[in-house]
């Protein structure tokens, strides 16, 4: 149905236009199940909300910025896609923003912002430059980082719980040596994540052993470097975390080039369950955070937001799983020490 009026929306999803109006501009105050009508309607008709009318009413915009860590990695791409769906069947569109971990990049996104450039951003770029952070802030919702001075609505995962679960993984397969390839350490969900592993081989009556800890950046290149500090410092492990897919496999291809077998001689858990997890050689054993479904949530709490709907700041747990593949096996005698 090329070129549909609101009228035909309205009679293909058995409401009024007021009620298509209200469920596109103002979702809740509409109920979930005459919401997600309208919205089905909206797609079947290829319907597309005429924001400018809107944005006059509200003085508005109608745009949202999405700024993430690194525009490059993989991992945003399922966040984003549920952003997009969400935004655009609510009439907003958005612009995705690039950090580059730079200070001055991520004040000016801010001040976009503030300028009435945008509407609101969501913020997954674990910091805010202090002075940025110091003023006044607009309208902004944190995705699956943590700004724990700051009191934004959030949406993420319990990074302790979900590094606990890794390892614990791990340790049920008899591993005993574990080491762990960890993120950037000034993001709090690196931290997080350190302090799960250390938690699990703790609570296994396992002592850490702080030669076994390699600090990465989340990049492929650092897995690879993480394997190669970790076999020059002479320690034996059987087992490694790494703190995400992209350095899990570095591991990977790093510990195949020492000679060295995955999962038969060094098992491996990633973090993300990235969609080239499942077809890596070997498949990878990973922690799955569902990104869609948090792309999708963090629109909906910016909408919630901008209406003046949010009830007190939103925190919301999303809930994670081990995806148990084929990196992982039962533990050997560990032999892999300085060649």
């Amino acid at each position: 149905m090329r070129g549909a009026n609101i009228r035909q929306v309205a009679e293909l999803a058995g409401v009024s236009t007021a009620t298509v109006s209200r469920a596109l501009t103002q979702p809740d105050r509409v109920a979930e199940s005459t919401r997600a009508k309208v919205l089905e309607a909206v797609r079947a008709s290829g319907f597309v909300p005429n924001r400018q009318a809107v944005d006059f009413r509200r003085q508005a915009t109608g745009n949202v910025v999405l700024l993430v860590r690194d525009i490059s990695n993989p991992f945003y791409l399922d966040i984003y896609g549920g952003v997009e769906e969400h935004a655009f069947a609510n009439g907003y569109r958005v612009l995705m923003g690039d950090a580059g971990a730079d200070d001055a990049r991520v004040g000016r996104y801010v001040e976009m912002v503030r300028n009435r450039q945008a509407d609101g951003l969501i913020l997954m770029t674990g910091w805010l430059p202090a002075e940025t952070a110091a003023g006044p802030l607009p309208p902004m919702v944190v995705a699956l980082e943590q700004l724990p001075d700051l009191d934004l609505p959030t949406i993420a995962i319990d990074n302790r719980k979900a590094g606990h679960l890794a390892v614990q993984h791990l340790i049920g397969l008899g591993h005993r040596s574990i080491a762990h390839i960890t993120g950037p350490m000034n993001l709090v969900m690196s931290r997080e994540r350190e302090a799960g592993y250390l938690a699990a081989l703790t609570d296994a009556g396992i002592e850490p052993q702080p030669q076994l800890i390699f600090h990465g950046n989340f990049h492929y290149s650092s897995g690879q470097a993480g394997i190669r500090a970790l076999v020059g410092r002479g320690g034996t492990f059987t087992a490694v975390f790494a703190a995400n897919d992209e350095m899990a496999l570095g591991a990977v291809n790093e510990l195949r080039g020492l000679g060295l077998r995955v999962p038969q001689d060094v098992s491996i858990v990633g973090f993300d369950d990235l969609v080239f997890a499942e077809s890596s050689d070997p498949p990878l054993t990973t922690i799955r955070q569902p990104r869609r479904a948090i792309g999708t949530e963090s629109m909906r709490m910016m909408i919630s937001l901008l209406s003046g709907q949010s009830a007190g700041v939103e925190r919301i747990e999303a809930r994670v799983e081990l995806i148990e593949r084929a990196s992982t096996a039962r533990a050997k005698t560990a032999r892999h020490r300085s060649p």
